[in-house]
């Protein structure tokens, strides 16, 4: 087996492992050395390929998987959280969280049958989606399948991960950072150490180095949809809390980058330039639709996306629709656009 592990150096590795069928490839876990032992940050996908994969790339990192001592999760996506449960049953570790992704673990593992199925149901509905989207999900209600919300079976974490909290873990500076946003807690790890490589051309003068998990990625946005409860009424706002969050890194300034897909890399506070001048844009792009009045589905056709419309797959749409409704639902907060009186799929407009 070809394992893909590159030492940053300083008692920092990551590992490739792979995501399947999915066009990112993989997630990059890295794998800190601590004086009780090694620490992963995230995990991968549950799937046979990426733990095997995993296993040996702890190995190649100099370390026997049963030397770890803990997991440390930047969010609960099942690219990131897949494999916890494998590896505390395999080595004992702990597993710790920010509570927010928490209470959706938990959420989704004691939901009643069909809860999430009414739920989407109920969102596409709302959101206009066409007969033709809706067609399977009230086929599979009818046949009384899809009764078991994806991620059932991810594992709960055994220690929160307390926002601006120094992390437990000896011979390590580690900070937490609370960045909502692409999830309501997704936590930034920062490493509060000198860079190995400080001096060196290219570091930009920061201090430390940033786990981003997703939050800051080199060359992609990561999607920011809707992730509230749904037996909550309180409407959230996604967007806002990552350009929050976002601005809160940029200031950071880390020397550099170690995000969960992608590479390594440098000058963080001009990645976040670049990132909120692209939300700014997708939401001016989207008030200037919104002259005529338009369902959260019509927007989401409207929209750049990395390919057309026609060639989104069906699951796809769904994502981007939660897209499309955080970004009108920022307009909103903004004063912006506002949802029509009345209106039954809701439709938006621009004030």
């Amino acid at each position: 087996m070809t394992v893909q592990v590159t030492d940053h150096r300083g008692g920092v590795w990551s590992i490739a492992v792979p995501i399947p069928d999915n066009p990112l490839g993989h997630t990059l876990v890295h794998l800190l050395e601590t004086d009780r032992g090694p620490v992963l940050i995230d995990t991968g996908w549950d799937d046979p390929t990426a733990w095997d994969t995993l296993v040996a790339g702890v190995t190649a990192c100099g370390f026997a998987l049963a030397d770890l001592h803990g997991v440390l999760l930047t969010h609960h996506h099942p690219d990131h959280h897949g494999l916890s449960g494998k590896v505390r049953e395999a080595t004992g570790a702990w597993l710790a969280m920010h509570a927010a992704d928490t209470a959706v673990v938990r959420r989704t593992r004691q939901a009643p049958p069909g809860q999430w199925l009414e739920y989407l149901l109920a969102k596409l509905t709302a959101a206009g989606a066409p007969t033709e989207h809706l067609a399977p999900l009230l086929e599979a209600r009818a046949a009384g399948r899809g009764r078991r919300a994806p991620g059932r079976g991810a594992a709960l974490p055994d220690r929160d991960i307390a926002p601006g909290e120094l992390l437990d873990l000896p011979g390590r500076r580690v900070r937490a950072i609370w960045t909502p946003g692409h999830t309501p807690g997704h936590v930034c790890l920062h490493l509060e150490e000198e860079h190995p490589e400080a001096g060196s051309a290219g570091r930009g003068g920061g201090f430390g180095r940033l786990f981003s998990g997703d939050h800051l990625l080199p060359g992609i946005t990561p999607h920011i949809g809707l992730y509230e409860d749904p037996e909550e009424a309180t409407a959230t706002d996604p967007l806002g809390d990552y350009l929050d969050s976002l601005e809160r890194i940029g200031r950071l300034a880390p020397a550099e980058v170690l995000p969960a897909h992608q590479h390594a890399f440098s000058d963080a506070p001009g990645r976040v330039r670049e990132l909120i001048a692209h939300h700014e844009e997708r939401l001016s792009g989207l008030r200037a639709l919104l002259r005529e009045p338009l369902t959260a589905w019509q927007l989401a056709e409207s929209m750049e996306w990395n390919r057309p419309w026609a060639q989104i797959p069906y699951a796809s749409r769904t994502i981007a629709v939660s897209e499309a409704e955080a970004h009108v639902r920022r307009l909103v907060k903004l004063g912006r656009a506002e949802p029509v009186a009345g209106s039954d799929p809701t439709r938006y407009v621009a004030v």
